[in-house]
């Protein structure tokens, strides 16, 4: 492994439904049993709490940046001495986000982002305010480091990887079996329009909307699995990614837009 060398690990947690305290402690746990070191751990969406479709629960389940969800991911990120990424219930100026994170081995905030793109067909429309920003790109270890959050994936232009502004996609989903197939495909087709890693790190177990297991993927900028085999640890080189940008350089034919919100 070289310092150009990046291993991202997903934590597919077997959410409990506004159980915060099990659900912190699963996180936690799933860290700790990890077969390698990870520089990134990416938590499902919503792995606190998880969601219901009922504005009323999820507005008493937010909170705000600095309640016990971001104070577990710091502790977290600290005791393993990487980032950790996913999504919580955030409350600002009386209104409730899907929003995601990507916090530094010592707790800074490295980038935040409320969800745009809010599932319409489970009432997340009723529930969320849609964020009002691009997808964040941070940068971390060498590496350009962009965040989105679940149902954005169904959207290439928001994800657009516009002149290769960034090396690698973190994508925290809450995303069923009964859709899988959609999910992995896209997962690859945002990989290899883009040139860029992507991990899709969903939840596990199952709830009122479905059943989650196995549906955690990563994959290499050229569409194929990135996963160890037996495990949900991912080892991406920046070095493979620049050179096969350069072999083939894809972005410069790309079509120049300009996105509005």
């Amino acid at each position: 492994m070289t310092q150009s060398d990046l291993t991202v690990a997903a934590l597919p947690i077997d959410i409990a439904f506004a159980d915060r305290e099990s659900n912190l402690a699963a996180a936690r746990s799933m860290a700790r049993e990890l077969k390698a070191p990870a520089h990134i751990l990416v938590l499902p969406e919503l792995f606190s709490t998880g969601y219901v479709n009922d504005p009323k629960a999820m507005h008493q389940l937010a909170e705000d940046n600095s309640g016990p969800t971001m104070q577990a991911v710091r502790a977290i990120a600290a005791e393993h001495s990487c980032a950790v990424a996913g999504s919580f219930v955030a409350r600002e100026n009386d209104r409730v986000y899907n929003r995601a994170f990507l916090v530094a081995p010592d707790g800074t905030l490295l980038a935040r982002y409320d969800k745009r793109h809010l599932f319409s067909m489970s009432r997340e429309t009723e529930v969320f305010s849609p964020g009002s920003q691009e997808i964040p790109i941070a940068a971390f270890r060498g590496w350009n480091v962009a965040l989105a959050v679940c149902y954005d994936l169904r959207f290439p232009a928001w994800l657009r990887n516009r002149d290769y502004a960034y090396d690698l996609l973190l994508m925290p989903a809450n995303w069923p079996q009964s859709r899988a197939y959609a999910f992995e495909h896209l997962l690859i087709a945002r990989a290899i329009e883009n040139q860029a890693a992507v991990v899709g790190a969903n939840r596990g177990g199952s709830d009122a909307y479905g059943t989650y297991d196995g549906c955690t993927y990563s994959f290499y900028h050229v569409g194929r699995p990135a996963f160890v085999p037996g495990t949900t640890l991912a080892r991406f080189s920046l070095d493979k990614l620049r050179e096969a940008r350069t072999r083939f350089p894809a972005a410069r034919d790309a079509d120049h837009f300009t996105l509005t919100i």
